[in-house]
């Protein structure tokens, strides 16, 4: 269980963001207050849970904090929701729709001797809060994005937080996974996943080792983006932070996150803004489609497995349990396909003489199609890739327009945040930052155009 220190680091954190929006700019305090926290505040079971309101944990209280100070500070200007259509039913939906799913949820649910609770009124406010704090950094982020130069202080944001967080990362590699239990008290997993390939690989404060390597890959990419965009002096330092965070990313011992690494970096380093920005939209495509596929048995189960047994045996075996899982889960889904299950662990499916829990949740996907139905998870997956689709739209167009540097990366790293939301549950504040920014550029940034040919006839 958390120590006394860990709930008053998880307490005062609203204080310390307070500070922040006194001290810098409202979206340098948004980057500072919402990433910092992510990464070093204690991860769940820490957490206040109060009635009426979910579980204020180290995602959800700095949103809250956020949300409370920015209202304050700007009283009267601040716009929340999105100008674009798509982001803001999706938006709308995604807030609301435990509504719905809590009044098609009433009744409790028996497996033989095993009963869970119908959904109540309280748990519907306490979803809908919860909805709102998840959203909360993305909305922040359109809010306060105002230009390129805001999509750059977010890239140099993730760098400089990657490359301090890769001390205590590589700190777990050489003694093994301890600093949650040396400074908060407990340790937040299963120590067990944490051994890989006969060493450890780093969770730090975070909730498994997973996310900690699916960050290095954001660090590693942003350093990409900064790379190819920057000139002089600061190209050379850049260089060498890439290729510091490629030997931190390969330590962290993740095969999805190296593959991801391997995948994107040909593409970062040497394709055009408008390919990347095309090839993200077909990445956001595949992830909205995936339950679709699935349903109709489109998902080629066995040949993936068999591809992931040529790289990594073991891991391949993790690959097929997940897959089963979702098979099981999917089918308990489409009980109640609309509006899903609800809270209360209805999702899954129990012993029936033991109560106990016969399934498990890695991907997002299927935890959201599970509680939610349809409806959840198509507002959360178009939510979250809306920015991509209107950042194409921006540019369709308009064939003299240019492509900010760091946009078409951008939009890379958030479609492959969102297509790992498939096998893992990576949704953070980070990713809600980056669609955030991009939904913010989308309807807010301007277009310069490159300068007309000059021809003989335009000379005379």
């Amino acid at each position: 269980m958390p120590n006394t220190f860990a709930l008053l680091v998880l307490a005062l954190w609203p204080l310390v963001s307070v500070g922040l929006f006194r001290s810098l700019s409202a979206w340098r305090a948004l980057l500072a207050s919402l990433i910092v926290a992510y990464l070093f505040l204690p991860p769940q079971p820490a957490a206040f849970d109060f009635p009426l309101v979910p579980p204020l944990t180290k995602e959800t209280l700095p949103s809250l904090s956020v949300v409370l100070i920015c209202l304050v500070m700007f009283r009267g200007k601040l716009r929340l929701i999105p100008e674009s259509k798509l982001a803001a039913g999706a938006l709308l939906v995604f807030i609301f729709v435990p509504i719905l799913t809590g009044l098609t949820n009433l009744n409790p649910v028996f497996y033989g001797q095993v009963g869970l609770p119908g959904m109540g009124i309280k748990d519907i406010v306490s979803l809908i809060l919860n909805q709102f704090l998840l959203a909360a950094p993305m909305l922040l982020a359109r809010a306060f994005m105002t230009g390129e130069q805001d999509l750059k202080d977010l890239l140099y944001a993730l760098v400089i937080a990657g490359l301090v967080y890769s001390l205590p990362m590589l700190l777990e590699v050489r003694l093994s996974p301890q600093l949650n239990v040396w400074i908060y008290g407990y340790f937040q997993h299963s120590f067990e996943q944490m051994v890989r390939y006969g060493g450890f690989r780093p969770i730090v404060f975070l909730y498994h080792g997973l996310w900690v390597a699916f960050f290095a890959l954001i660090t590693l990419t942003s350093i990409t983006i900064l790379f190819r965009a920057e000139q002089g002096g600061r190209k050379g330092m850049l260089m060498l932070a890439m290729i510091y965070m490629a030997v931190v990313l390969v330590l962290c011992k993740s095969v999805g996150s190296i593959l991801y690494a391997l995948f994107l970096l040909p593409l970062l380093l040497f394709i055009p803004n408008g390919l990347q920005i095309r090839i993200a939209m077909v990445l956001a495509v595949l992830a909205i489609a995936y339950p679709t596929l699935k349903t109709v048995d489109l998902v080629p189960e066995e040949a993936i497995v068999q591809q992931a047994e040529k790289i990594d045996e073991e891991r391949a075996g993790s690959l097929r349990f997940r897959l089963e899982n979702e098979n099981v889960l999917l089918e308990h889904a489409l009980e109640r396909p609309l509006f899903g299950w609800g809270s209360w662990g209805r999702n899954h499916i129990l012993d029936p003489v033991t109560g106990r829990t016969e399934t498990v949740t890695d991907g997002l996907w299927v935890i959201t199609f599970g509680v939610y139905g349809w409806a959840g998870f198509f507002a959360q997956f178009l939510l979250l890739t809306a920015p991509i689709f209107l950042v194409w739209t921006k540019f369709r167009a308009d064939p003299t327009a240019i492509i900010p540097s760091y946009v078409g990366g951008m939009c890379l790293i958030l479609a492959i945040n969102v297509l790992d939301l498939l096998p893992n549950a990576t949704l953070t504040p980070i990713t809600w930052l980056l669609a955030g920014a991009l939904l913010g550029y989308a309807e807010k940034g301007t277009v310069e155009h490159k300068a007309p040919k000059m021809t003989l006839q335009s000379l005379m």
